[in-house]
């Protein structure tokens, strides 16, 4: 499961094997890929899903992780194919949502491959103040 919350490159295992012993010809679990990003107000995820319909694409939160999943597979198989390097996978991708989402006013996008959510930040609250009064 990934987390929303910034990651220490220096601590992230993942690259770390990555970078030191390439992923030897094996394929990378964390498909689709996926860019998040963040301003005041919102979480943004992207992640890129070329070939895939809106239909193949399931995106939903629960228990405060956000899951984005399809099963979408090829309906080509009697073709006999001199090349295939292209394929549709099963995948999950899970995200642990920070405290301080609207989970309710999720939205989520899809156009010309690409999964755009918006995860709205809720509204600081702030402080409240309180009067002190004096008696003499």
């Amino acid at each position: 499961m990934n987390y929303l919350a910034r990651k220490n490159e220096l601590n992230d295992f993942d690259t770390f094997f990555d970078n030191v012993f390439g992923n030897w010809g094996i394929r990378n679990s964390k498909i689709p890929s996926v860019d998040v990003s963040e301003d005041k107000d919102a979480f943004y995820v992207e992640a890129e899903l070329p070939g895939y319909k809106e239909e193949d694409v399931n995106v939903h939160v629960e228990k405060h992780v956000l899951h984005i999943s399809s099963e979408k597979t090829s309906s080509e198989k009697e073709k006999k194919y001199l090349v295939k390097e292209r394929s549709y996978i099963k995948f999950d991708r899970s995200f642990s949502l920070p405290e301080g989402i609207d989970e309710d006013k999720i939205e989520a996008e899809f156009a010309e491959g690409v999964l755009k959510i918006t995860l709205p930040k809720l509204p600081v609250e702030q402080p409240k103040k309180i009067n002190i009064s004096f008696k003499h």
